[in-house]
């Protein structure tokens, strides 16, 4: 026969290390609730402070009415804004409002051309934040 103490000291050894993973796994999930939601109410906060420059600094470009950057000659064209977006305006302006100092139809190029933002461009990552859905 069999010795059961030992069998049975080993089942109970089996439970408790099961046990303390259990509560290892808990513990880190919890540490990482805790540490991501002041990253996304951060974030929340972030993306209508970031800004996004119309155009790029530096291009010496306009903007025709579809949101493309031509040469400052051109006909209908309008001159590249004075100063940066927030998202914030951004986010108005998508809403129906006039960006800051621009007319209705500044307003129609400047957000045709920020809806055009690649990766890599300056604002980009402004108005791909301003795209994801909040809770």
């Amino acid at each position: 026969m069999g010795d059961t103490s030992q069998d049975d000291s080993r089942g109970i050894d089996m439970r408790a290390a099961a046990s303390r993973r259990t509560l290892l796994i808990g513990a880190v999930a919890t540490s990482a609730v805790v540490s991501i939601r002041p990253a996304l109410a951060q974030t929340a906060g972030s993306v209508l402070n970031c800004t996004i420059p119309v155009p790029e600094r530096g291009k010496g470009m306009f903007i025709d009415a579809s949101g493309k950057l031509v040469s400052p000659d051109t006909p209908g064209a309008f001159p590249p804004s004075p100063r940066d977006f927030t998202g914030e305006e951004v986010r108005q302006a998508l809403q129906g409002r006039n960006l800051p100092g621009a007319s209705r139809e500044q307003s129609q190029a400047y957000l045709n051309y920020i809806r055009k933002l690649q990766n890599g461009q300056s604002g980009f990552t402004c108005y791909a934040s301003l795209q994801m859905p909040r809770r």
